[in-house]
């Protein structure tokens, strides 16, 4: 089989390397970045020199995006994929979209016989690498099927959750616990901090305590070191959290919670802190207090 593979950046690259590395299938990158490009042609896959070129010489066409407008732009675009990719052709979209979007493209791709699978990863870099990220799959469970081996050569969990839409669904409501935990760490760490505790030691305790999260580890493991580059950058835990914002307004849900770290990110994108990693909100207390939570 082959497998397009469009935009090969920090998320995409890593995955399109372990199905490089697990399958025998033949793979053909496209990324603006010809450095990406070049990490997983030298382990052997080929270049395409565009989206449409990408389109249409593969069977399957997978894309890894930032947001949603370049999503729709390169699936239904005129240079994109459903306009080049031949009827059969299976598109998988690994980007984190919103539920009305992944709907809109997979009706694009319907009218041209092309069958769509959204598959939303959550995991960061360091499990694109290894190869445990979790899947989340909406789509017609047929095709999943079909496709599942491929899924599984860059993942360690697969979820099927239904028809187009639940994947961006669980994607968003995942990226909202995981920023409202991570927020919460933020402000919990300054209040120790404030108290005095052995941060070490406070540390330790919520690890092995009932306080623990993910959201809790990589907000400790960023800020007690004071080291804030990029794993998942701050702009697009806004673009995410935002997303989850407006489907429950969408659907009638009181936000009470979740609309207060959307405001501590937007203070911290405003001090300029959107390139680096989503932990950098903690900067937003460290600022206003003029203290900084290390250890």
């Amino acid at each position: 089989m082959k497998v397009g593979f469009i935009g090969v950046g920090n998320m995409g690259g890593p995955m399109c390397r372990n199905i490089i590395r697990n399958t025998n299938h033949e793979v053909v990158v496209f990324d603006l970045d010809a450095g990406a490009a070049k990490a997983c042609t030298d382990l052997g896959a080929s270049a395409g020199t565009s989206v449409a070129d990408v389109a249409a010489r593969c069977d399957v066409v997978i894309t890894s995006l930032p947001i949603p407008r370049i999503v729709e732009a390169v699936a239904l675009g005129p240079d994109g994929i459903a306009a080049h990719a031949r009827a059969g052709t299976v598109f998988i979209d690994l980007s984190t979209n919103s539920p009305a979007t992944a709907k809109r493209v997979a009706a694009g791709m319907a009218e041209k016989g092309i069958a769509m699978l959204e598959a939303p990863v959550s995991g960061g870099t360091v499990r694109a690498k290894d190869g445990t990220i979790v899947i989340m799959v909406g789509g017609d469970a047929a095709v999943f099927e079909q496709q599942l081996p491929l899924l599984k050569s860059f993942s360690a969990e697969v979820i099927h959750l239904g028809e187009i839409g639940f994947g961006s669904t669980a994607k968003l409501i995942n990226n909202m616990l995981a920023f409202c935990n991570s927020a919460a760490a933020a402000e919990a760490l300054m209040i120790g901090k404030r108290a005095g505790i052995d941060l070490r030691k406070l540390d330790a305790v919520i690890r092995n305590a009932s306080g623990m999260s993910t959201g809790y580890a990589n907000m400790a493991n960023k800020a007690l070191a004071g080291r804030f580059e990029a794993t998942f950058a701050l702009d697009l835990a806004h673009k995410d959290l935002r997303l989850a914002l407006e489907m429950a307004d969408e659907l009638g849900v009181p936000g009470l919670i979740a609309p207060q770290v959307m405001s501590l990110m937007r203070m911290a994108r405003g001090m300029g802190l959107g390139s680096a990693d989503s932990c950098s909100m903690i900067r937003v207390y460290e600022t206003a207090l003029n203290e900084e939570v290390r250890a």
